[in-house]
């Protein structure tokens, strides 16, 4: 064979070689991403323990909702991360089947019948995982829906994610006019005209890298149902999108797992007062008294900025000892019944 050509091209074509590269590169990088996964689900798990005796506001709707506790919250987060793991790491499985061995269209004219064992017998040599060549290359070749299945998955993360980041910035808000109820570190000054003001800038740059990876999930959907015929033309699309929502992802996990999670702290105090200041315990006299005396009570706290138990004491409804125990809000943090 005289022409390089002849040789670089034997037994394959770059519509088997190219999109088979990119799988094999998406699963190694899908794998360090879930290493970040499992790095940020860890530090959430740690602050969930920390913060597990930390007694603060629920709220549905930005309006006050009934007691929880900020390990509650944050537990919640680590939820969120192993469910993305999870689905991730199904979803990276996909990028095993390759379609070496297909050439131009999936018939595999010009190639030797044992071309795909060899593959991968060699890919996993190299990189320790079983590829496998597809059942039916002719499919292989067109089809590029694994990679809007992997995208799916990273933007189910990204909305995760940006939610996470978003409560953050809520429940940092302040310091004396917000919420205030945790303090993520501080990473830079906020503001060249308002001295001492600190802007939540980790939480709020994770949320952009989201909704990049989201807008690359319009993109990968667009490019693979573009594919016509025996080949997909816009895979250079897809990949482009798809590594740049994967790099995007991990940085921004690593990011905030360091810069954000790690570090973070609560203020007792005022998640402890949210609950104390709060009309919606209220809720917890349901059982006992029933929702409309219950609805009468909060509307009158409301108007005259009396606490809720003092106005059933006035009203006879219950003893000074049944709301003490009632409105204690550890007892209102698991589900139980009382009676009317």
């Amino acid at each position: 064979m005289s022409n390089p050509n002849d040789h670089v091209n034997l037994s394959q074509s770059t519509n088997d070689s190219y999109p088979s590269s990119i799988k094999v590169a998406a699963y190694t990088k899908l794998t360090d991403l879930l290493t970040a996964m499992e790095d940020l689900k860890a530090n959430l798990l740690k602050k969930s323990v920390e913060f597990k005796d930390i007694l603060k506001m629920g709220r549905t709707e930005l309006e006050d909702a009934v007691p929880t506790t900020l390990g509650n919250t944050f537990e919640a987060f680590a939820t969120y991360i192993d469910t993305s793991i999870h689905q991730i790491s199904h979803a990276r499985e996909t990028m095993k089947f390759l379609n070496m061995g297909a050439t131009a269209i999936g018939t595999g004219i010009n190639c030797h019948p044992d071309y795909k064992h060899v593959i991968e017998k060699e890919l996993h040599n190299i990189t320790g995982i079983n590829y496998q060549i597809a059942n039916n290359l002719i499919a292989a070749t067109q089809d590029t829906a694994d990679f809007v299945y992997v995208s799916g998955a990273l933007k189910t993360l990204a909305v995760r994610l940006s939610k996470i980041a978003n409560d953050l910035r809520l429940m940092n808000s302040g310091p004396r006019c917000g919420l205030g109820e945790i303090n993520l570190p501080k990473m830079q000054p906020g503001s060249s005209i308002m001295p001492g003001k600190v802007n939540p800038v980790i939480a709020e740059v994770v949320a952009e890298a989201c909704y990049e990876v989201m807008g690359n999930d319009v993109s990968i959907t667009l490019c693979a149902e573009r594919g016509e015929l025996e080949l997909n033309a816009f895979e250079p699309g897809i990949a482009y999108a798809l590594f740049n929502s994967i790099c995007l992802l991990e940085n921004a996990i690593n990011t905030l797992s360091t810069k954000a999670i790690k570090d973070l702290t609560a203020n007792t105090d005022i998640c402890y007062n949210s609950i104390m200041n709060s009309i919606s315990i209220v809720t917890a006299l349901n059982p006992y008294i029933g929702y409309e005396k219950s609805s009468s009570i909060a509307k009158e706290a409301l108007q005259t900025g009396k606490a809720v138990s003092e106005i059933c004491l006035e009203r006879g409804y219950l003893t000074e000892k049944q709301l003490t125990d009632i409105l204690n809000p550890k007892t209102m943090l698991t589900p139980h019944m009382g009676t009317k």
